[in-house]
């Protein structure tokens, strides 16, 4: 651990991070881009490339990356490209018929992504960790140190500092004193167990087993058109399979697993895999299984103190739909500003328990939609009929595709993903309408306070969203104010200049979504405040970062 920081008590560490999965790399990552002292420890010194986990990066996550300067890295490593493929097939095998087709899954598109600069991109949790790494690893203030993993914290008679312990792979221990502790690391997560709390929730009734296998035969005898995902049915085993990448790696989920039925005890994992995509004569490699069963889990709180918890260590995700992983970011992406804020001194440190009160309800949010979405699953259509090539099969297609329509919110999720919203912050200034009725799958671009600001092209390269700064942007209809106007905002926000950029839009079709001249958008691209009086900006600002008086000098780095 010689290259872990020397810190004490007078020179802590800003923030500790525990755990290198996506949420803690994200979190550290965009920490050091701010400015922010911040340190990684994660005991897996290699990525596990063998279970590739979460396989879905929507648009959010995308626009996320694009923010930090890696959406391009993730797409140039991704494996699959978003021109392979942008559809979830529902099929009786690989060769067999197509019965449900659910196209643009995921917010996977080709071309222009109209509601977000990014849209989705299936790709490994790996590839993800790999990126992510080697960001973090690029910057300044950002350090990784993997082999070394948290233990426990010990009191301290000051109530300004946390002191962490922390183990390298000998068994060494080291006090590292930092400001604050983030828990990243995972469901079984030893920041939450320290803190004396159990994930809340249940687990699902059947269970799953996920293989990923080489073949260097199988894709040659798929006779249907590409998809990310095939759902296979009317099969003895049923479940998901899809391409890892364009060459001979795949991945498999049966589900329905029980090792100790007829139908799975003592049938050889490459005899399930044959069995489910209906092909019988290729060959299979299993490289590796992974039997698990989706849990819905949530922590009763995502602070104590100056410790949080991020990701899987504040709430496990059934993964019908994707938005685990993803969720995960999301937690990441809301603390990592709010965190830098304080840390830098440009917020008061009340700023830091709206992290809670905004991601817990859309963890809730999101695990509910996902359990109902795992009350249907493919060995629950798997009526041998289904493969008949008479009427017989053809009017149990039709049936099973009209029962499977309630599957559109797994694959067609745009409400859970762009719809979420902070209406209930203390953060946030309610001004005009209330955000949107929430809908898992319908989205309602919205500039109401708390929601995700309404997206919309400038150019043809250039979103709206590449205009905001780092901390705090004043978007201004240039078309409704005036230039003397817009220099009496600037003047009211002089002593907040560099915490709050001001930039006029002249794009009518993006404005008129406001319905209001000012929307004042916060570092996560959620909106904070709108309104029409130039006076109101200022309080708005400060009702934004708690309240607190921003010191001279002290703004986001730009």
């Amino acid at each position: 651990m010689a290259d872990l920081p020397a810190t004490t008590p007078e020179s802590p560490l800003e923030v500790l991070v525990a755990g290198g999965g996506p949420s803690g790399l994200f979190l550290a990552t965009e920490l050091a881009e701010r400015g922010v002292s911040v340190a990684v420890v994660e005991p897996r010194v290699e990525l596990d490339w063998l279970h590739p986990r979460a396989k879905t990066t929507n648009a959010r996550t995308m626009t996320h990356l694009r923010r930090l300067g890696l959406a391009d890295a993730l797409r140039t490593a991704a494996p699959l490209k978003v021109a392979y493929s942008q559809s979830v097939a529902f099929c009786t095998g690989l060769d067999g018929f197509e019965v449900l087709r659910f196209d643009e899954a995921f917010q996977l598109a080709e071309g222009r992504y109209e509601l977000a600069p990014e849209c989705g991109q299936q790709v490994a949790q790996p590839v993800v960790e790999q990126v992510l790494r080697e960001a973090l690893t690029a910057s300044e203030r950002g350090r990784l140190h993997l082999g070394v993993e948290f233990v426990r914290t010990e009191s301290l008679e000051r109530d300004d500092l946390t002191a962490a312990v922390v183990q390298d792979e000998d068994g060494t221990e080291r006090t590292v004193y930092c400001r604050y502790l983030v828990g990243a690391d995972g469901v079984s997560s030893a920041v939450r167990r320290d803190l004396g709390m159990r994930l809340e929730g249940s687990s699902a009734s059947k269970s799953n087993l996920g293989i990923l296998f080489r073949s260097t035969q199988l894709a040659e005898r798929v006779s249907l058109p590409p998809a990310v995902q095939f759902w296979i049915i009317g099969r003895e085993h049923a479940g998901m399979v899809g391409q890892m990448d364009r060459h001979d790696l795949w991945w498999v989920i049966i589900h329905g697993y029980d090792p100790e039925s007829a139908a799975f005890a003592g049938v050889p994992s490459a005899d399930l895999v044959r069995s489910l995509t209906g092909i019988d004569d290729v060959d299979i490699e299993v490289l590796a299984e992974d039997p698990w069963t989706a849990r819905m889990l949530l922590a009763p709180r995502y602070r104590v103190g100056r410790t949080f918890l991020v990701g899987d260590a504040a709430h496990a995700n059934p993964p019908w739909g994707g938005h685990g992983f993803n969720t995960c970011i999301g937690d990441a992406a809301n603390l990592a500003w709010k965190l830098a804020a304080v840390c830098r001194g440009w917020a008061g440190a009340e700023l830091l328990d709206s992290y809670e009160i905004e991601r817990r309800p859309v963890a809730r949010r999101t695990i509910d939609d996902a359990a109902r979405n795992g009350r249907l699953l493919a060995d629950d259509v798997n009526h041998p009929s289904l493969r008949d090539p008479g009427p017989r099969g053809e009017e149990a297609r039709r049936a099973a595709a009209q029962a499977l329509a309630v599957k559109k919110s797994e694959f067609h999720s745009l409400g859970l993903v762009l719809g979420y919203d902070y209406r209930d912050s203390p953060l946030i200034t309610p001004a005009g309408s209330a955000p949107p009725a929430p809908d898992p799958i319908d989205y309602v671009p919205s500039a109401a306070p708390g929601c995700l600001l309404p997206h919309g092209w400038l150019d043809d390269t250039t979103s709206l969203y590449d205009v905001l700064g780092p901390g705090f942007t004043l978007l201004v209809d240039a078309a409704s104010m005036t230039g003397a106007e817009v220099q009496a905002v600037r003047d009211l926000l002089v002593e907040d200049a560099e915490l709050c950029r001001i930039v006029p839009i002249e794009a009518p079709a993006i404005t008129a979504r406001w319905e209001a001249p000012l929307v004042l958008v916060r570092p996560d691209q959620h909106v904070a405040w709108r309104g029409g009086e130039p006076g109101d900006v200022a309080p708005a600002l400060r009702r934004a970062i708690a309240d607190a008086r921003v010191p001279a000098g002290s703004g986001p780095r730009s």
